[in-house]
């Protein structure tokens, strides 16, 4: 299961539950609380009245009445005094009660709201935190969708350097409209492997035949491709691109054998992946949730050699395997993909790994505060 940020109205979305942030009355109230009474009719305050209200941090369940959702889970977070008055133990309460609470009644999928974060001041970035941290560590031991619904994207309030970090990344290295041409990139890496791969397997034993004429074609060819290489690399230099795969063609580049290298171009997605799996020690349940990736997604890749994966999935197991940019640039090219410099979303995905940052909860964060599209399902 995994966890998802939208933006949105709560009272809107179809799960097993959803969070109220409610006062401790449970009688209703203004912002999420009010919404959720509303659109859930007169039934509910009801059967509120009934439990006697709540306190700080406990969470108690009702059905949900007129929203699409089963059940609603009533919680109530600490007002902000500063942060000197148990306010963050009190939030994790919030949070870890009512997922413990829907698991007790079997609820596969539940969305909540910032809790603590509109009228009660809770610092929005802080209460983030704890809601992923919550989470996170749930998830470790249960499987539950869990959707965290925002107002908007300014609720995710990345700290001022990290933002302007980022925005001068992408500022540097934007390419408007990628200029490179990948395809042509493509062939001539090819080329060039090909002629790598043969001057360094071809067999000192085999005799050559004296006095032969090299044929056109060979004669030709190492100037065409210097030609052509040239041309592209001026492209590349106009851009600002550096293509990892130039950059790991230097000659102090371990030699790879030839299996390795017949490997590399029959490999698909799936068995790349679960080979890197293997090699690093660590299992599918840890790379699929660290890839913030759904159990049954996974189970389709592992059982099926070619399946292709979206860019989003294809990146977020880079990061949980925690790929260097060049063996995330291999990786992702094994589904038929790249990172482009004339797309945010990828420098931002190119930052983090860069910063050697692959906690795929952080890297959502910075791409919501960016309206990019988030990884993992």
């Amino acid at each position: 299961m995994a966890i998802k940020i939208v933006k949105g109205d709560i009272t809107k979305i179809k799960v097993g539950a959803i969070v109220n942030a409610a006062n401790e009355s449970l009688l209703g109230g203004g912002g999420v609380d009010g919404a959720i009474h509303r659109a859930a009719g007169p039934r509910l305050l009801d059967e509120c009245r009934k439990l006697n209200g709540c306190k700080v941090g406990e969470a108690k369940i009702t059905a949900a009445y007129n929203l699409p959702a089963k059940f609603i889970i009533h919680t109530v977070g600490p007002v902000w005094q500063g942060g000197g008055y148990d306010e963050e133990q009190l939030l994790t309460y919030c949070f870890s009660n009512s997922l413990r609470l829907a698991a007790k009644h079997r609820v596969e999928t539940i969305a909540f709201p910032l809790i603590s974060s509109g009228i009660y001041g809770y610092p929005k970035d802080k209460a983030i935190r704890v809601a992923m941290k919550v989470f996170e560590e749930f998830l470790t031991e249960n499987d539950m969708d869990i959707t965290l619904v925002l107002y908007d994207n300014k609720t995710f309030e990345l700290s001022e350097s990290l933002y302007a970090d980022i925005e001068k990344f992408i500022g540097e290295n934007y390419v408007e409209g990628d200029r490179v041409d990948h395809n042509r990139r493509s062939r001539y890496l090819e080329r060039i492997e090909s002629r790598r791969f043969a001057d360094r397997y071809e067999s000192p034993q085999i005799p050559k035949k004296e006095n032969a004429e090299p044929s056109k074609d060979a004669a030709e060819a190492p100037e065409e491709l210097l030609e052509d290489f040239d041309s592209f690399l001026s492209d590349v230099s106009e851009s600002r691109y550096v293509p990892s795969a130039l950059s790991n063609m230097s000659m102090a580049r371990p030699k790879r054998s030839l299996e390795d290298l017949m490997r590399e171009r029959t490999e698909t997605f799936s068995e790349c992946l679960l080979r890197i799996i293997d090699q690093k020690g660590m299992t599918d349940v840890e790379v699929y949730k660290l890839a913030n990736i759904d159990r049954k997604l996974f189970s389709k890749i592992r059982s099926d050699k070619d399946y292709k994966p979206s860019k989003i999935t294809a990146i977020a197991f880079a990061i949980a395997l925690s790929l260097s940019l060049d063996e995330t640039i291999d990786f992702i090219g094994k589904a038929g993909f790249t990172l482009s410099m004339g797309l945010k979303f990828d420098l931002i995905i190119r930052y983090f790994i860069e910063q050697s940052n692959f906690k795929i909860y952080e890297i959502n964060e910075a791409l919501f505060a960016f309206d990019q599209v988030l990884l993992g399902v």
